[in-house]
């Protein structure tokens, strides 16, 4: 004895698949929208472009002022000697006076000690000298 499960007639099987197409429908509608929506892209590169300007360049190069220090505590000013440090005062001060000061490039030896280096640049801090650096630092590397 078999046993017949639904009818015989036909078959009218039940669909068990989801239909996809209203799915589809709304992810298309979505995918339109996002792009109306999205801003249009301008491909331009906003660049501070500098201000031409007619006047002349300077007509000189800034004057530089090379300080060195060597590693017993001996002051260079431009390849001379300064024997003391009333000296190296006075010339910082006659530096700090000049209404466009020239740069002081400082260049200390690889083996001064700290407390030559501070005295100077101290004493060119108080006098008002303004446009001071330490150069030659590639020797400090090692």
């Amino acid at each position: 004895m078999a046993m017949n499960v639904g009818s015989a007639e036909g078959d009218d099987d039940v669909m068990v698949d989801i239909n996809t197409t209203p799915l589809i429908d709304v992810m298309l509608v979505l995918l339109i929208m996002f792009i109306i929506t999205i801003p249009i892209q301008t491909h331009a590169v906003k660049m501070n472009m500098p201000v031409p300007n007619n006047a002349a360049p300077p007509p000189v190069p800034p004057e530089i002022i090379r300080i060195d220090l060597d590693f017993d505590g001996t002051i260079g000013w431009n390849g001379e000697i300064i024997p003391d440090r009333a000296t190296l005062e006075n010339r910082l001060r006659a530096v700090a006076a000049q209404p466009d000061q020239p740069e002081v490039h400082l260049r200390p030896n690889k083996l001064v000690t700290y407390k030559y280096v501070a005295m100077v640049m101290a004493s060119a801090q108080r006098l008002g000298v303004t446009k001071i650096g330490i150069v030659g630092n590639e020797q400090f590397i090692d």
